[in-house]
Parts: structure tokens; sequence; C-alpha cells
């Protein structure tokens, strides 16, 4: 069983109409042949002609077809906005080199201002995942990229929980002491946090993961032996919520180091490879997911990195990278997908979403989710990445897409849907009122004429 990551341009829909169900048909004609699920999505470029779409797959699944999961495509549009409360959805893609949030949870800081905006702010672990550090917003939700994809295209709600037990998968590393100190963290969340561990398991042989970039510079990746993962899955359905993983990430040390070098500049080469994996997890066992890599040999482990770049500092300080996404399974929500569940008081669902956050030129099947509901989307122009597409050529609905320079201006334009205000009429010059003439000359002359013949 292999998850890679394939790059294939799609004719553009007409005026960019009904682009989801274009691109579902698209792709699953060009996987049919090879059997494979794509489990991830992005557009890289948007031209005149083509969609420029890299996408990661999973070749190798075999089961009966009435227990495939369902496509990642599969859109399900909501009939209702509930207003009782105000979520937002807040994203950074990973892999996609962004400036803020690009690298060990430095977008928490903008996590922590929208979250005093809203109700709920349902967020992603590249977001806030910063190796020892989870300083998510106390009214956030911890939500693995695909399940909030789910949640956009309205095939899955959301429950909060109080705790979940979290089952921790990890390689059986060949250096005992890094697989030592992955069982210590796991304790150490135990003892700290409440965390409920029902039991770990270790890997052997290990799952093979490597980190690789796509010709589009996004991070991505190859991961083979995810049917031992599986496997382990299958043999412990009922005892656990949500999964922890922790495994070596094949990167050549030159890499590696020079990471650490480039103050910022270079592209995550982890979160890609990771993101694939827990988006297949996620998807196939309805279950939060999340992964964290584990050191590779003592000379990585002992790297001499001096002062770093602050954004890089989180990772260059730890070892075994765990406790973030420890912290996030702890609480996070249960994914629900049966149609009448979905609808049972005190989950989250499509209608529950009051708007997007998310960098400027991404466009994802969140994006794409976001506008065929009605989702307000706020697009944020200082968080640069290597995306290549301009949002303004989507066909939102009016006052729909609100790109703003950064995220203190997200917080205004939130505030301002929140109290049912139109934002742009906070700004000046006004623009002047549209008005219409709608001129009926030729009914106003026929209805004239039938009045004359009925008079004589």
């Amino acid at each position: 069983m292999q998850l890679t990551e394939r790059q294939i341009p799609i004719p553009v829909s007409p005026g960019h109409r009904n682009m989801l169900d274009h691109i579902q048909k698209a792709i699953e004609f060009r996987l049919k042949e090879d059997g494979a699920i794509p489990v991830r999505f992005a557009i890289t470029h948007m031209d005149e002609t083509h969609y420029h779409c890299e996408f990661g797959m999973l070749a190798g699944f075999e089961v009966p077809a009435s227990e495939e999961p369902q496509s990642i495509f599969r859109f399900i549009p909501r009939k209702i906005e509930r207003t009782d409360a105000f979520n937002a959805v807040f994203l950074v893609p990973t892999g996609i080199g962004a400036e803020i949030g690009g690298h060990a949870g430095d977008a928490t800081p903008a996590a922590r201002v929208l979250a005093e905006a809203c109700d709920r702010l349902i967020t992603h672990p590249n977001v806030v995942n910063a190796s020892d550090l989870n300083e998510m917003p106390e009214n956030a939700l911890y939500v693995e990229g695909s399940a909030i994809t789910r949640l956009m295209m309205g095939t899955a709600a959301l429950q909060p929980v109080r705790t979940n037990r979290v089952l921790m998968i990890m390689d059986a590393h060949e250096i005992e002491m890094f697989a030592n100190d992955t069982v210590n963290a796991v304790s150490a969340a135990r003892a700290t946090y409440g965390l409920d561990c029902p039991k770990i398991v270790k890997l052997d042989p290990p799952l093979n993961m490597t980190a690789e970039f796509m010709k589009s510079g996004r991070a991505a990746g190859e991961i083979n032996g995810l049917e031992r993962v599986l496997e382990v899955l299958d043999e412990n359905q009922g005892t656990f919520d949500a999964v922890a993983i922790a495994s070596v990430i094949d990167l050549d040390e030159e890499t590696h180091e020079g990471y650490f070098h480039q103050d910022g500049a270079m592209i995550n080469p982890w979160g890609g490879v990771e993101a694939m994996l827990t988006h297949a997890v996620s998807m196939l066992y309805e279950v939060p997911a999340a992964h964290s890599p584990m050191m590779e040999n003592h000379k990585v482990a002992n790297f001499d990195l001096g002062l770093v770049e602050p954004r890089l500092a989180a990772e260059a300080v730890s070892l075994t990278f765990v406790q973030c996404m420890l912290k996030g399974l702890h609480r996070s929500p249960r994914i629900v997908t049966d149609p009448e569940a979905m609808r049972e008081p005190g989950l989250l669902s499509a209608a529950d979403v009051s708007c997007l956050i998310m960098p400027d030129k991404c466009v994802g099947l969140p994006t794409l989710a976001a506008l065929e509901q009605g989702i307000p989307v706020i697009a944020i122009r200082e968080n640069e990445n290597l995306m290549q597409n301009n949002l303004h050529d989507l066909p939102w609905a009016s006052n729909q897409l609100h790109v703003v320079e950064n995220y203190w201006e997200a917080v205004g334009v939130m505030t301002a849907l929140k109290a049912g205000i139109t934002p742009s009429s906070l700004r000046r010059p006004l623009a002047a009122t549209k008005v219409e003439n709608r001129e009926f000359e030729s009914q106003r002359t026929t209805s004239d004429e039938s009045f004359k013949e009925f008079k004589n």
C-alpha cells in the first residue's frame, strides 16, 4: 500500500462554475485504471486554460465496494445557515511555505486573536503544532485537515468531547534512546494533563516515509507500509477515539540542517508528507489523527543549530515533537458522518460555519466548498505562500470574498460579519447605490390594445 503525490492539469470549467463536480470527474477518470483513491487535493496555479492540480493518492487499498471510503469530492449543499453562534474555520495549508504558519506553530498568535472574535475557532494541527508546545485557544477545536474538508463539504459533522482515548503508534526505532524519549513524552502527558493513552504500539518494521518537493515547490512525499498502520487500527477498533503516530521521515542530512540555517526561507520539508498520512488515516477510520517526526539518528539530534529564526525555534529545542499533537488530540472533536446522527443537537456541521479564514491565493477543497456553500471567505495577503491563484477569478456571490492585508483586518471583517454589517460599508468612499431600470414598453402596449378591444 502506497501514498504518493501526483500532478495533473485539468481544463478549466466554463466560468469556473461547478468546479467540484468538474474536477472530481477529471481526477477519478485519471485514477480509474490505477485503482487509486485521492486523499488530498490543491490547485497550485490557475491560468486561462487549466487548473494545475496536485493531489495525494492511495494505491493498493483493496476493500469491497460497499466498504470504500466516500470520495473527498462528495459534496452536500447546506440547506440553512445557523446563526445562534459565530464559528470560524482557520486554515494555513501544510507544505506551501506560508509566511505565517509555515513552520512550527507560528500561526498560533493569529489563532488566539481570531478566536476572540468568534464562539468557536475550528483549526488544524499545522496552525498550532509547535513540537513541545501547543497554545491553541480554549475555544478552539483541533481538527485534522481532511475532517475540516468534510465539514465544509457537508459530509461530516464535529462533536466536541471532554476527552479522547489516544492510541499511540510509533516506529520501533533502531536507536533505543529515541524510542524511550517518545514513550516518556506520552507518560508526561498522562501525568500532567491526564491524557488517556490505552497503549503504545511499536511498528516493526517501521513505517517508511520520505519527504519530497513537488514541481510547484509544495512539500509532499511518499509513504510505504501504510497497511501495517491500518492493521494495528483494525486490531484495536473500539479501544481508541484518536490516533497519534510518531515515525522517522527520511530526509537527507544536508537538507535537514540547511532548513534551520535559511532564516525561514526554506519550505518545511516534513509537513507535506505528514498531512498525506493523517488525511488517509482520518478518511479511512473517521477518527482524529496527527503525526510527529522522530529523530533519524544521533548526528541529526546533535546538530549545533546555533540561534535560529524564531519561527523555527520550537523545532530546534525539541527531541520528540510529540507533545503538541498529544495535547491537540486529547480533546479533538469526534467526526460524525452518519446522516441521522449529524442532525443531533450539539454537533457542528456546514450549517454552523460562519466564515473561512485562509492565506490569499489558496484554492483547495475547503475554498471550493465555501464557494458553493455561500460561506464568506477572508483571505490574508500578508500570509505569502507558493500558490499562484487569483481568488477574484472565482464566481463568488456579492460580498462573499474579502481580501484583507493582515490578520488584524481579518478580525475586523469577522466582527462585521458577526454584527450583520456588510464589511465594505465601513470603508470610504462608499460605492454608489446600484439602480437598475426595467422597462416593459412592449408589454404595456399590448395591454393597452387588449383593453381597447375589450372596451369596444
